[in-house]
């Protein structure tokens, strides 16, 4: 049949039951995007005889004679349509999966749909941006400028952003490979079972299967599907095909195939033979004497605290004496509280694509966040040397740490390695919502005490975390969740309790916050009911007790030397945030006596970046024609670090940031770089290009000196080259002087850290008759050093605010008791819509970190962890009751107050 694209007629002959977005994208048309293949996203949008439409439910056969406009379509990078235009001024973009889509159905819009964006956009979501920078777009708004002098501390456009908005900016599957083959991957039925048996001969024998892997073809080798930069942080539990599957949806076998039909029809011819074992849901259950143990079999190697009592990592730990200072205060509270699984849903699902070189060496290209972890890890598991693997990604479709994992590129290797061949896996939407890791679930028991003073006497929290299967992350995840949200108080009397356990259910794993969302909720709720019980407003109360630099830090033990005061705007932050929350602004409360108003606040603090080290080393080189190729290891995936690169290596080598060339998140580019997780993009990752930069400073100031016999200390750095008195050395005669190449390298090991500080405020209005909570106004106070982009830096602390509003509010991964997650689908996870998120006001404090690239801090996982328990506290104050448990779901709310 015939249709035309962008303009051009075409000729194509689509399979049976093919959906418009995967016809498209099997003619190269990639700015077309896969984020749900349901219709719920919006990332497949396209327009079609000029009307928007989802094309992930557009049968292929009713476009036949019909015109299909992509983004690409709209306009080029070279001449861009209006609206295109108006979201790169905007920065109406993080990782830009969605804004393809978004921009098409933005482009039909009049000056009426204007009015009435929640309708409009409720089809397009986004999951980075908290959508005040796409509103900005479409009212045509500019919030970022055309730098042409030092551009640290100004709003500088994305190098990427004329790509993203044109859908040229490649992504992971944005490619082709002649002859790829495609994976599917049957999942176990049973929630815990034996592998008895499996019987592949039928599968093998369909025309057009390549290979089909289960355990006979599993290398003997136990690994996390965590990573971090000691890979001995995470306990090995984990195999490439195991003979004991622990959850609902555990890979059993994988096909590789000539088509995903193929593969997923190959399936269906496996037996598989299961002896069925007990199971256990709950975590305090699952660590009871007589529980079922998921990993006993295990031995000390693999790192598991206690495979007796399915406990994966514990923390038992303390300051002073907790039980005599709780006896003998004035006032004490307790409670507990518990948190819930939640989905990151990076719109870009999982994926990768491998093949071997033209040497034999295997690449696979990747949606991670750590390209050079999962390198080591794929050697670790297939005996291969370093120099035989090589993983990197195109620009990464969000990840949240999500992509701190390695989920796939196990198999993807494995199928490469088999066959000979490219290969593809993609997880589907319902594989992210179903088996991908979530964020864990924890119960947090807490008591505080103070004098009648208001000052804190005790301190001591009970955490119980839900690892699932597996451990990944769990230790790491629970060691943080319980430090800076208790080290942040001054009080002499501490105590840590932490267990994290095995249960059946999915794993889960790394997400934004990495366990501080968790604990600081129950801790932040706390700490305002004892600010009730003492008569002293909340605020005030945090001032009292709020650790400043001279004290030391102090969780279970005291913190090593490592986390120190960089920088402290902690009290600037709670300053920043009541003087605006007592100002006119925000939505005006809604009329009726069933509607109750009420003001709430809660404050964070984070380390800029893990412990342990976390390494990045990075390159820059003078190019002849002036400017800069500089090499970094980090991902970029909507955390803003390609822009911030720019501007610290122009800033720099005081040239204009047009000029700086960044080839990043490649083994073959540098020589290590830990990854983007941790939010440590700026704060590790810039300083190592920083050190590079300003050691190449130094050899073309002393090449420009030796050219003209002058000092090097008098030498100017200048666009067109060094000023050296009255003369000019171009970029020509500086590389010639130094025998063909100008290039440095830069090194961070990570430490010493800093620590970044948020605070948030809302005002809601609760509706007593259903539960419903709206939000007035909303107010974050941020800590990071010298913001280095405001306008990308606003944006993560927006986006931040979003996710966790969302996470606070509206989504809940749902399971039965059987461990099936009944919400499979991304219609039944409600992430939050344009017409969901209240636009939140941003303040920083004015602060210079000691420890920073050019005094910045970190401020990507921050701005999430203080929004729930804020969240709780209005609510709380607008009702009179305790919310315990999160969502604050209209149900939940309404039940509180029978």
């Amino acid at each position: 049949m015939k249709l035309t694209v962008n303009g051009r007629e075409r000729d194509v002959d689509p399979r049976p039951g093919q959906c418009l977005r995967t016809l498209l994208r099997e003619t190269e048309h990639f700015e077309v995007k896969k984020g749900c293949d349901a219709g719920d996203c919006g990332a497949c949008s396209v327009l079609l005889d000029g009307e928007p439409v989802h094309s992930c439910v557009v049968p292929a056969v009713r476009v036949e004679g019909r015109e299909v406009t992509t983004v690409a379509g709209l306009g080029t990078p070279g001449d861009l349509h209006p609206v295109q235009q108006q979201f790169a001024d905007a920065a109406g973009f993080q990782c830009g999966f969605c804004t393809a889509g978004m921009i098409v159905t933005a482009s039909t819009f009049t000056d009426e749909d204007l009015d009435d964006l929640p309708k409009r956009l409720k089809g397009n979501l986004c999951r980075c941006t908290g959508y005040r920078s796409i509103e900005d777009a479409l009212r045509s708004r500019t919030n970022v400028e055309q730098v042409d002098g030092p551009s640290c501390g100004r709003s500088q456009r994305a190098p990427a952003a004329t790509r993203v908005v044109t859908g040229t900016e490649p992504y992971t599957l944005d490619t082709t490979f002649e002859g790829l083959l495609h994976i599917a991957v049957l999942g176990s039925p049973h929630i815990h079972a034996r592998i008895v048996s499996v019987d592949a001969s039928a599968a093998e024998a369909l025309p057009g299967v390549h290979a089909v892997l289960y355990h006979r073809d599993a290398p003997a080798t136990a690994y996390s599907t965590a990573r971090h930069e000691n890979r001995n942080d995470d306990p090995d539990d984990t195999y490439l095909f195991d003979r004991v599957v622990r959850f609902r949806g555990q890979r059993v076998a994988a096909v590789v195939a000539e088509s995903p039909a193929i593969a997923h029809q190959a399936l269906e011819s496996i037996h598989v033979e299961y002896e069925e074992l007990p199971f256990v849901l709950d975590p305090d259950e699952a660590r009871q004497p007589g529980a079922p143990l998921l990993h006993a079999d295990k031995s000390a190697d693999a790192r598991i605290a206690d495979p007796g009592r399915n406990v994966v990592a514990a923390i038992h730990g303390s300051s002073g004496d907790v039980d005599a200072a709780v006896a003998s205060a004035a006032v004490v509270v307790q409670g507990r509280w518990q948190t819930h699984r939640v989905q990151h849903t990076h719109l870009e699902t999982h994926g990768a694509i491998g093949h071997l070189d033209e040497t034999g060496r295997l690449v696979i290209r990747s949606s991670t966040q750590v390209p050079f972890l999962v390198r080591d890890e794929l050697c670790h598991i297939f005996g291969l040397d370093r120099d035989r693997v090589r993983v990197h990604t195109a620009r990464v479709g969000g990840g949240f740490g999500a992509k701190q994992e390695m989920l796939i590129e196990d198999v993807v290797a494995a199928a490469v390695l088999k066959t000979g061949r490219p290969v593809q896996w993609e997880f589907t939407r319902s594989d992210q919502l179903t088996v991908a890791p979530c964020r864990h679930p924890m119960r947090v028991d807490v008591t505080l005490a103070a004098d009648a003073d208001g000052v804190l006497t005790a301190l001591a929290i009970d955490v119980l975390a839900d690892a699932g299967a597996y451990g990944n992350h769990t230790p790491g995840v629970m060691f943080h969740g319980c430090t800076e949200s208790i080290a942040v108080y001054r009080c002499p009397n501490k105590r840590v309790d932490a267990e994290s356990v095995y249960t059946n259910n999915r794993p889960s794993g790394a997400f934004r916050g990495y366990g501080l969302g968790q604990v600081i909720f129950a801790v932040e709720s706390a700490m305002d009911e004892l600010a009730g019980k003492l008569g002293i407003n909340p605020y005030e109360f945090r001032r009292r007790n709020i650790i400043v630099p001279g004290d030391p830090l102090v969780a279970a033990h005291p913190e090593g030397a490592d986390l120190t005061y960089g920088s402290y705007g902690l009290d600037q932050c709670l300053d920043l945030a009541e003087r605006a929350m007592a100002r006119t602004g925000g939505r005006p409360a809604p009329t009726g006596d069933h509607w109750r108003i009420g003001e709430g606040m809660a404050l964070a603090m984070i380390a800029t970046n893990p412990p342990n080290g976390h390494i990045s080393e990075a390159s820059i080189e003078l190019l002849p024609d002036g400017r800069y190729l500089a090499r970094v290891g980090t991902a970029e995936f909507g955390n803003g670090t390609t822009t911030i690169h720019t501007q610290i290596a122009a800033t720099a080598l005081g040239t204009t940031p047009d000029r700086i060339v960044v080839h990043q998140s490649d083994t073959d580019v540098t020589t290590h770089d830990t990854g983007a997780f941790g939010s440590s993009g700026t704060v590790v990752a810039s300083k190592a290009l920083l050190a590079a930069s300003h050691e190449l400073r130094r050899r073309m100031a002393k090449a420009a000196a030796e050219l003209t016999a002058t000092d090097p200390e008098q030498a100017e750095l200048q666009v067109d080259g060094v000023r050296c008195g009255d003369r000019l050395v171009t970029p020509e005669e500086l590389l010639e002087v130094a025998g063909g190449r100008l290039r440095a390298e830069g090194r961070h090991g990570g430490l010493p850290r800093s620590l970044s500080f948020n605070v948030q405020a809302f005002r809601v209005a609760v509706d007593i008759r259903t539960g419903e909570v709206r939000i007035l106004r909303s107010v974050q106070a941020a800590d990071a050093g010298t913001v280095l982009n405001p306008e990308q830096c606003r944006g993560q602390i927006e986006g931040g605010a979003a996710q966790a509003l969302g996470a606070s509010m509206y989504e809940e991964i749902i399971t039965d008791d059987a461990g099936r997650v009944t919400t499979d689908v991304l219609r039944n996870y409600h992430i939050p819509q344009f017409a969901d998120v209240p636009r939140t006001e941003v303040y920083f404090a004015d602060t210079y970190d000691e420890l920073g690239p050019m005094g910045a801090k970190s401020m990507s996982e921050a701005p999430f962890n203080p929004v729930a328990p804020a969240l709780a506290n209005a609510v709380r104050n607008a009702i009179g009751v305790r919310p315990h448990e999160l969502p604050l779901s209209r149900d939940r709310i309404w039940r509180l107050m029978q």
